[in-house]
């Protein structure tokens, strides 16, 4: 009997994310409300610094840049922002993780979540992602949809390799 399988893996298009911060300074670049506030965006590699004239503007920057990733179908789940805080001149500061990947103690609890939900799936951990095999495809799809209305787990899922 033939056997199905998919991997969950938190990922996301780096890409898109470029893409996503270059509308979110276009766009504060001609709205009247950040007029004089010169905000910027600093991408490396596992963070953006968001910067403008205080931490109310900074914060409203922060969700201008959820709003264009979320166009771009980025999850929420993606951006870990930080405290604001001020720097020098009584200018605003966040710093957002980027949240991505996931960890041992995440695929422990997304394995548990998953062997709760139904126990006629296998679940194997390998290294950042899981493989679920079933030999039902209706099984895996019940595993898929419990997984994407869980709200609670912390890093944005993706469902690929499926077979």
């Amino acid at each position: 009997m033939a056997e199905f399988s998919f991997d969950v893996v938190s990922e996301f298009d780096s890409a898109e994310l470029t893409n996503a911060i270059d509308q979110a300074r276009r766009e504060v670049s001609t709205r009247f409300d950040f007029k004089d506030t010169s905000t910027i965006y600093d991408h490396t590699d596992q963070k953006i610094l968001i910067e403008s004239a205080s931490e109310e503007r900074a914060k409203a920057a922060l969700q201008v840049l959820r709003e264009k990733a979320a166009r771009r179908q980025l999850s929420p789940k993606l951006f870990k922002p930080g405290e604001p805080k001020s720097v020098g001149k009584g200018r605003g500061q966040i710093e957002v993780q980027l949240n991505a990947g996931i960890t041992d103690d995440i695929a422990r609890d997304l394995r548990k979540r998953i062997q709760n939900a139904t126990p006629k799936v296998q679940v194997r951990i390998q290294g950042d992602q899981l493989r679920v095999v079933s030999k039902d495809k209706d099984t895996l799809q019940l595993v898929m949809k419990t997984l994407r209305e869980a709200e609670d787990i912390p890093v944005p899922l993706q469902f690929t390799n499926y077979r």
